[in-house]
């Protein structure tokens, strides 16, 4: 956990930040379709990247972004919250906001999501869930972006039974979710592109396989990408 909250400090991260490109990683980020047991699925892809590895560098990161970054921003963290869901503030909203000493803007909140994911994905060895992860770490080449979909009404029923809620419910908060995972995505781009799937590097089907076989998968793209990519740089560095 402390290492997590070392990513706040802002001359660790800015040491972070200015490393040279090729010591960045290696990260993988799961992106994923509401309703795919992508946090799930994150715990059990560490566990076996370290226990193949004999490490315990590895981690995943999910929610505890928001909370620490409103803590460095010294606001609330549903404010945090509120920029990754797609809420924008109104002018009135400003306006209280900037009169009572706690307004916080967008781009702030931007900033600092950006430069505290991106620090960690430069650290390397972890797995990100979400956060908008496969836009913030496109350029870091030992990196693998993964996509985690299924059939619309296989997440509904898995949305029915985790939350408890009915299928009306369940539809609509999957069709909202999954509108703002996407706008999150392109906030992070230069470019708005209509179809994101060329930021990764494979997209994997839920309804075909288990949460096991799913970690077991991505991590067997894993060595095949990232590790004969280090591989090859070390094999270069040789000769």
């Amino acid at each position: 956990m402390q290492k997590f909250f070392d990513y706040f400090d802002d001359r660790y991260r800015q040491s972070i930040l200015n490393k040279p490109p090729a010591e960045d990683g290696p990260v993988i980020t799961l992106s994923r379709l509401t309703g795919c047991d992508a946090r799930q699925i994150a715990a059990v892809l560490v566990n076996e990247l370290n226990r193949k590895y004999d490490t315990k560098k590895w981690r995943w990161v999910d929610k505890d972004i928001i909370y620490a970054i409103a803590k460095e921003l010294n606001t609330d963290a549903q404010r945090v919250e509120n920029f990754y869901k797609g809420f924008e503030l109104s002018n009135i909203s400003e306006m209280i906001m900037a009169f009572s000493g706690g307004f916080v803007s967008d781009l702030r909140v931007k900033k600092a999501i950006r430069e505290v994911v991106l620090s960690m994905c430069k650290e390397g060895y972890i797995v990100l869930v979400g956060r908008g992860g496969v836009s913030i770490a496109s350029n870091i080449t030992d990196a693998l972006h993964i996509r985690l979909i299924a059939p619309f009404y296989w997440r509904v029923e898995n949305v029915m039974k985790k939350k408890e809620i009915d299928i009306e419910a369940a539809e609509e908060y999957i069709v909202d979710t999954d509108e703002k995972r996407f706008h999150l995505i392109q906030a992070f781009l230069d470019k708005k592109p209509l179809n994101i799937d060329y930021l990764f590097d494979a997209t994997i089907n839920r309804n075909t396989y288990t949460i096991q076989e799913t970690a077991d998968l991505i991590l067997v793209l894993y060595e095949k990408k990232v590790c004969r990519q280090i591989a090859e740089r070390k094999r270069i560095k040789r000769i």
